[in-house]
């Protein structure tokens, strides 16, 4: 059996992006003859995890694995210590963000590149999450056999049991976002366009942790305030898979206009749940939906562009359908989790036996 000591910061199981892929990597191992074992740098602030790096190396190294998989949110912690020292054993990594991260100011981002770049220069297999991705790392240097494309499921989970739910209300559309209350994921960009519809025309459901920029979540209560939107949005905060998939279920459009997403789980996730798209022309979004396609995309910032493309979707409910029945078509070239298994899977072994 293969062992992979996958190294994240602090807690595995966290229910955000990269974790929750882990965690379905490490729940899908034993049916690939594999096995995943975590080992975290603590959560200090940025590089002091760092400092750390000998003591985990050793808890890596005290659980026999063959294989040492660095997920991107530490490969600058790992660098330092590469620098000096033998991993003795192989490595790769699981990248969900360009080197530098993303959400950081322009002196951590170009820090944190310098540190990312050295550690994936040891690794033997770079297992990135999205063309845009690969893209980026071919750009910087790094060869193409050594960059796998290895995608999130499109299979978010079963909706919730029961009927469907009416989202609607009153309205004619009700609008999904599904994204953490940070300024990539343009949250206050879609209240903006909301609140210059007319009031009979969307509702929108927000879903998403609203705990981890509190000054943007601050600028967005404030203008949740305002009553150009009374009863015009419902927050429900962070929410159990099952009850995201129910969303998926029950809405008419997905809007999410992030100014950066690597990968972009939750596009694929609503467009295999028939859903058209409206975001910006950004990140990963152009690999998986094609304006007037399945979807509406947008220059990044034209908020009045954002308000025409929901008022559309939302008054013409022909062009909505088209849009959607080709979302849900398209979202069947993308990997269901278990096909993103096959693939994580037979690279590791691949790069035990290399």
């Amino acid at each position: 059996m293969l062992t992979i000591c996958l190294l994240t910061l602090g807690d595995p199981g966290r229910l955000t992006g990269g974790y929750l892929y882990h965690r379905r990597m490490a729940d899908a191992a034993a049916g690939h003859n594999a096995q995943v074992l975590f080992g975290s740098f603590p959560s200090y602030p940025f590089p002091l995890p760092a400092l750390r790096a000998a003591t985990v190396v050793r808890g890596v190294r005290a659980t026999g694995a063959d294989v040492v998989l660095v997920d991107s949110i530490a490969a600058a912690y790992l660098a330092p210590w590469l620098a000096t020292h033998r991993l003795d054993r192989p490595l790769a990594a699981s990248i969900h963000q360009p080197p530098g991260g993303i959400d950081y100011g322009p002196i951590r981002t170009h820090a944190q590149a310098v540190l990312d770049r050295a550690t994936y220069r040891r690794a033997l297999r770079l297992l990135v999450a999205s063309d845009d991705l690969a893209e980026t790392f071919v750009a910087c240097g790094f060869a193409d056999r050594q960059v796998r494309v290895v995608a999130p499921g499109r299979d978010v989970a079963a909706a919730s049991p029961g009927p469907a739910t009416d989202l609607r209300g009153s309205r004619r559309v009700a609008l999904l976002f599904v994204g953490n209350w940070v300024a990539r994921k343009g949250l206050l960009d879609v209240l903006e366009a909301v609140a210059a519809l007319p009031p009979e025309t969307v509702v929108l459901h927000v879903v998403g942790d609203d705990t981890l920029d509190p000054g943007y979540a601050k600028q967005v209560r404030a203008r949740l305030a305002r009553g150009d939107l009374a009863g015009r949005v419902q927050v429900h905060g962070p929410v159990s898979t099952e009850r995201v998939a129910g969303f998926y279920r029950d809405a008419d459009v997905f809007v999410l206009p992030s100014r950066h997403e690597p990968y972009g789980t939750v596009y694929g996730e609503a467009m295999a749940a028939g859903l058209p798209i409206v975001g910006w022309r950004a990140g990963n979004l152009p690999h998986l939906a094609t304006d007037g396609r399945e979807g509406l995309l947008l220059q990044p910032g034209d908020v009045d562009g954002l308000r025409r493309a929901l008022h559309r979707l939302a008054t013409d409910d022909v062009y909505r359908r088209e849009l959607a029945a080709a979302a849900a078509r398209r979202a069947q070239s993308f990997p269901t989790w278990a096909q993103t298994a096959e693939l994580f899977f037979t690279e590791l072994h691949e790069v035990a036996r290399g």
